[in-house]
């Protein structure tokens, strides 16, 4: 096994020579060459989190190919991903799997897998090393091949769902040095009309929830309104009342007398202040020092609603340390009302927002056994406040302020699980994750 440092920029310019479909291939056909790997393989997460699907393998004998779909819960893939930290599975006398992470920016893409007969310090950190690049290529070819959007389905999609889903940003999760977020949405099974945005600038974190009236396209198309209003107004530069006045004013002009609840929301990064709209929506649920309880702001009338006058834009009392949980009303209607989501989000206090919502919507959908009646949304934001310092990627992110912001794959270097010494810390719950891809992505 070659002892040299990993080539990135051969790598990056292999794939980039490649057509979009094949870059990943090529990618692994470099490295199983590079490693000397029995065979190299890429798994993306689906759409709603349950599984694994095996989108590239390249091996050097054609039996080396396995299973297309893996489950995720109670894997050692959910631990990889759990953790963001690679790990090493034994395989007797003939070598070890290695799997690793392949994440961007917090956004958990799936996971590179390598058989090797030996497994150096070195060889495990130029797979981290690969599997970095790989995020960053999967990302730029992902805007021109539908081979990734098919690599996230594991059933068949509705028009309403095919609508719903090219709203919500290309990434469920996001980091930066002063906060990580992660999204999710759960559809019922004629879509109810949920989305969730979120956008970053120089100086400012823009945050969105709404749940549009009615089912199926109708929702899906009220929803298409409420989003591209509320987009078209922040990119425009408009201030949050602004914002809500043209979401509002876009469904009384074109939303047939329909209408929608939602918050909006802007955090200032230097820690200044945070304001919120509600219109109509739940209200928030905060953690600070490990106490949980409502956000009780004031509730204007939905949007589209005629008898609104203009929207009051309210402070958030936020500080460093709190998670803040944006939720739609489908995660406690109805049969979703036997969760006690306080409950589970202090029960979840130390993982990572990406956790967080995935033990969240499992425990709405468990309870509705599989078949939510509305949509079920929610947006886990832990604030760090303003800091010096890189992105903090790792699982416990919103619990441990004493790293000053050092990304995982800095603070994690150098340390992989070994499967046969370590039990598997799998996923609580598998997860929905009904969110991943906007329609430039």
């Amino acid at each position: 096994m070659t002892r040299d440092r990993i080539k990135l920029a051969d790598v990056l310019s292999a794939a980039e020579n490649a057509a979009p479909v094949g870059s990943v291939d090529v990618v692994a056909r470099n490295l199983r060459e590079r490693f000397g790997a029995r065979y190299v393989s890429f798994l993306f997460v689906d759409i709603v989190g349950g599984r694994l699907l095996r989108v590239s393998e390249e091996a050097d004998t054609p039996e080396g190919h396995r299973a297309d779909q893996v489950p995720l819960a109670g894997s050692v893939y959910g631990q990889v991903l759990r953790t963001q930290k690679p790990v090493r599975v034994p395989e007797g006398e003939q070598g070890q799997r290695v799997l690793a992470p392949v994440t961007n920016r917090g956004d958990a893409i799936g996971v590179l897998e390598l058989f090797l007969t030996q497994v150096s310090q070195d060889a495990l950190e130029q797979v981290e090393e690969a599997a970095h690049a790989l995020a960053y290529i999967i990302v730029t070819d992902r805007r021109f091949t539908d081979l990734y959007h098919w690599g996230q389905r594991t059933a068949s999609v509705s028009l309403a769902a095919e609508i719903q889903r090219q709203l919500l940003p290309s990434a469920p999760s996001c980091e930066a040095a002063e906060f990580a977020l992660a999204a999710a949405l759960v559809p019922a099974a004629d879509i109810a009309g949920d989305t969730y945005d979120y956008a970053l600038d120089h100086d400012t974190l823009h945050l969105s929830v709404t749940d549009a009236m009615g089912h199926d396209v109708n929702a899906s198309l009220m929803a298409t309104l409420l989003v591209n209003a509320s987009r078209g107004a922040r990119r425009a530069g408009a201030e949050l009342a602004e914002q809500a006045r043209q979401t509002h004013q876009a469904l009384l002009d074109h939303g047939q007398r329909s209408f929608a609840t939602g918050q909006l929301l802007r955090i200032a990064l230097d820690g200044s202040g945070a304001q919120l709209v509600n219109a109509g929506h739940p209200w928030p649920l905060q953690m600070r020092d490990g106490r949980v309880a409502e956000v009780r702001l004031a509730v204007n009338l939905p949007f589209g609603v005629a008898a609104q006058g203009p929207y009051q834009v309210q402070d958030l009392d936020l500080r460093p340390g709190d998670r803040l949980v944006l939720c739609t009303d489908g995660m406690q209607e109805r049969e979703a009302k036997s969760v006690d989501l306080p409950e589970l989000i202090r029960d979840t206090s130390h993982e990572h927002p990406r956790e967080v919502v995935r033990a969240l919507t499992a425990a709405v959908t468990e309870a509705c056994d599989g078949h939510p009646k509305d949509d079920a949304t929610v947006l886990c934001l832990d604030w760090h406040g303003p800091r010096a310092g890189g992105r903090r990627a790792h699982a416990d992110s919103g619990s441990d302020p004493e790293d000053g912001g050092m990304r995982s794959d800095e603070r994690g270097r150098h340390s992989c699980v070994d499967a046969s010494r370590r039990p598997t810390r799998a996923v609580d719950r598998e997860g929905r994750r009904d969110n991943d891809d906007r329609g430039d992505s």
